[in-house]
């Protein structure tokens, strides 16, 4: 399923309540301060980290596929009273007509791309987007299988009305010559005497350090560093993040 497809009705009111974490905003205020503004957030969704960076006055505008995801972020900011700039489009066709000397995702969003062909081509459009001495960060993970005693254990948070949200994992294919790893999630609403049920199809297409580096080539932007989770090379590790430079 399509992204702008996923996050949508009830899968934009359950992401939020129903998030692991929050997302730290530090790591993309410093690689905005360092690299310049303008900044894009690619996937903004709801507006985490987007909204923080906003707060400390940076020159952040972010952009999603999903249009609910985006009015939410929209009501967020509004609520705040804070002015912010989004745009709905998809990342593998984006088209602004402004450049950024800092481009980044925050978190592995560009994983939701079904292949490789879909992910070559959102990094020629980051290419072309950047300014000539812009920068992209853009964070990946190798995504493990779930574990046997997940499958049915629902994740559940109350909200102040008494609304009672839920996910939960049903069934999960992978695919290690593709990369590719197909969940089936539940996702429920239950509010009173009323209940709503959607299940959805959940597909994580990963990369490797070195698939991803291909594709950086092929995109005519320079690896300028990998690191991992901790700052160390990546190498073998399942979560590291790209850094990647026009090239000129």
């Amino acid at each position: 399923m399509d992204p702008a497809d996923f996050y949508t009705g009830i899968v934009a009111e359950v992401y939020g309540p129903l998030k692991a974490h929050s997302q730290d905003a530090e790591p993309y205020a410093r690689f905005v301060r360092q690299h310049g503004e303008p900044a894009l957030e690619l996937g903004c969704g709801d507006g985490e980290p987007l909204l923080d960076l906003r707060r400390q006055g940076l020159d952040v505008e972010g952009l999603d596929s999903s249009a609910d995801m985006l009015a939410r972020c929209t009501l967020r900011a509004r609520r705040e009273g804070l002015s912010v700039v989004v745009h709905q489009q998809k990342m593998e066709d984006l088209d602004l007509p402004r450049r950024y000397r800092a481009i980044f995702l925050a978190g592995p969003t560009f994983t939701l791309l079904p292949d490789d062909e879909s992910a070559l081509r959102a990094l020629r459009r980051i290419h072309d987007h950047l300014e000539p001495d812009g920068t992209a960060m853009v964070p990946l993970f190798i995504p493990t299988p779930a574990p046997p005693d997940q499958f049915g254990d629902a994740r559940t948070t109350t909200l102040a009305d008494g609304t009672t949200l839920r996910v939960s994992y049903l069934s999960q294919q992978r695919d290690e010559a593709e990369r590719t790893q197909h969940t089936m999630l539940r996702y429920e609403r239950v509010s009173g005497g009323d209940s709503t049920i959607v299940d959805r199809l959940w597909t994580v297409h990963w990369h490797t350090p070195s698939s991803f580096g291909e594709l950086a080539v092929k995109s005519s932007l320079d690896v300028v560093d990998v690191v991992g989770t901790d700052g160390t090379p990546a190498d073998d590790a399942t979560e590291f993040t790209f850094f990647l430079r026009r090239r000129l």
